[in-house]
């Protein structure tokens, strides 16, 4: 009797365990080519959202076993879905902030740039600083802009617009006064004033020399601020992106839109790398933050751009032949920052650039390691633009990840090699020799430098055409890299170089539901058309935050 009676119970537990339902998701995802990003688990068809999780991904049968009575199901019909982009590298609110400022990028003549500037100038009221730009002198030959430029069309507006690179800036007469800068102007460690033949200001400012003018322009307000981070959140969702690295700044503005639950982007917010104490005092008071706010890395700086001619190398710029660049922060002063914010266990994200730059921050990086003992620290190089070929290794060797941005590839291509010369450009932007020599490589944009166009960024990292339609095989082409190795940098590495790879960074069950939907497969289409993808819909959490 009681044999039987267990007999006939297991039976009804097998019953049971055939027959019982899997936990409803909120969101299904079907008819899609799906690119995970996950090696065991490479591609699929389906997946299966519950809240801001990912539950199941795979094949659509098995995925449609989660369908409730008030589950969502969206059929993409067959467009193609990755993780959702993670931009490495952003300054956020300064990207949001240009959105609305005068548009310089693209002026391919000193008389555009000026007519660009008075147009805007009569859309503000008296007194405005003119600010963002993004200028390019390079368009029209190289010739830098002067304050007299523009002073007739600006005598009542403070201008101080800025180079696309960040590294140099073009204040106006209104804007020196404003500042108290007058004739003769001592130079500034680490920065240089451009001066004419006749010793005067032309109104060019590069480096830690634009101190002089940046404490004189008055703060945005925090409605301002408020509005800046929506446009730019908003901006990126457009292209797909679904967390930022951002670099430094407006920490309040972030703070209230976390406490308000409208941050519709994921964001990592650094603090500069001088404040390291104070960033350890806020996380041993309040923590590192959740998956929507987070903080623990220090942005630094080595030295300035190639642009700005303020890139430190070994040798000489190739048109500068007594100019090296110039260090924004002595060696000794960041081994100090360092080393203490590496025993406070905070990340370290330094700029470096120039090759000499690079070295000496490597070199920093090993000596930190061997002093403070062997942990995960995941040093990162941000730019990490033209490499000595020595060093290539030593990322992987040294564990230290090399952030980079794509773009900036095809845009400085154009005149790289009339600054540096034909030899140093062959590991200039290296994503294969640092591929291939094991480096974890992490990909950005630099916004507001270059768009955050992850999707131009691949473009860029694949085919290294650049922007003036000159290299159609590339611009240095053995350095050309696979879609899928550019994928893993903007998804995969990036997680990894936030330590949060076991959130993001790939379409895995378990972890959260951010990813992008195009209408195009990336893996198939023409090198030359990955730029013309179209992101039609991105979603953060399960939730969609952009709808073409």
């Amino acid at each position: 009797m009681n044999q039987t009676i267990s007999i006939l119970f297991v039976a009804g537990l097998l019953l049971f365990s055939c027959t019982r339902q899997l936990p409803p998701a909120d969101l299904i995802i079907t008819n899609a080519t799906i690119w995970t990003g996950d090696e065991s688990n490479p591609s699929a068809q389906a997946m299966a959202i519950a809240g801001d999780t990912l539950v199941a991904v795979g094949a659509t049968e098995a995925i449609l076993k989660y369908k409730g009575p008030s589950t969502t199901v969206l059929d993409l019909q067959g467009t193609f879905v990755t993780p959702g982009f993670i931009d490495c590298h952003v300054h956020f609110f300064d990207g949001g902030f240009n959105l609305s400022s005068v548009q310089l990028r693209d002026a391919r003549t000193p008389h555009e740039f000026i007519s660009r500037i008075k147009a805007f100038v009569a859309t503000q009221p008296e007194g405005t600083w003119i600010l963002g730009g993004d200028w390019d002198h390079e368009n029209w030959g190289g010739e830098l802009p002067t304050r007299h430029w523009i002073d007739s069309i600006t005598p009542h507006h403070p201008v101080f617009v800025t180079r696309l690179d960040g590294h140099m800036s073009l204040a106006n007469s209104v804007a020196l006064r404003a500042a108290n800068i007058k004739q003769p102007v001592k130079d500034v460690r680490g920065g240089t004033i451009v001066r004419d033949s006749k010793g005067q200001l032309t109104g060019i400012f590069k480096d830690n020399a634009a101190d002089l003018i940046y404490p004189h322009i008055p703060l945005p307000t925090p409605e301002q601020t408020d509005q800046a981070l929506q446009a730019a959140m908003h901006y990126v969702a457009s292209h797909g992106v679904t967390s930022v690295h951002h670099m430094t700044g407006h920490v309040d503005a972030l703070e209230r839109a976390h406490k308000t639950k409208s941050l519709i982007t994921r964001i990592y917010a650094m603090y500069p790398l001088s404040q390291w104490e104070q960033l350890k005092e806020k996380i041993d008071q309040q923590g590192r933050g959740d998956d929507w706010l987070k903080f623990g890395g220090l942005k630094g700086f080595v030295d300035g751009s190639l642009g700005s001619h303020t890139a430190a190398f070994f040798e000489p710029f190739t048109d500068a032949p007594t100019d090296t660049g110039l260090w924004v922060n002595t060696p000794e002063q960041l081994y100090h920052w360092i080393s203490q914010a590496d025993k406070a266990g905070l990340q370290l994200m330094v700029h470096a650039i120039g090759d000499r730059a690079i070295n000496s921050l490597l070199n920093i990086f090993e000596r930190v390691e061997k002093e403070n003992g062997i942990k995960d620290r995941r040093f990162r190089i941000e730019h990490a633009q033209h490499i000595a070929p020595a060093d290539i290794p030593r990322f992987a060797q040294l564990n230290v990840i090399p952030s980079m941005q794509p773009y900036h590839a095809i845009d400085d291509g154009r005149w790289a090699e009339k600054v540096i010369g034909a030899e140093r450009i062959k590991t200039t932007y290296a994503f294969k020799s640092l591929f291939d020599a094991g480096a974890i490589v992490a990909f950005g944009s630099d916004w507001f430098v270059a768009p955050p166009t992850p999707l131009e960024g691949i473009y860029a990292a694949v085919t290294r055409r650049t922007l003036d339609s000159l290299n159609p095989e590339g611009w240095v082409p053995e350095q050309k890299i696979t879609v899928a190795q550019a994928l893993v940098a903007y998804t995969r590495n990036a997680a990894y170089a936030s330590f949060d790879a076991h959130r993001k960074g790939t379409l895995t069950p378990g972890k959260l539901a951010d990813f992008v939907v195009l209408d195009k497969n990336l893996l198939t289409v023409a090198p030359e058309q990955l730029n013309q993808v179209t992101v039609l819909r991105t979603f953060v959490g399960g939730k969609p935050v952009y709808i073409r």
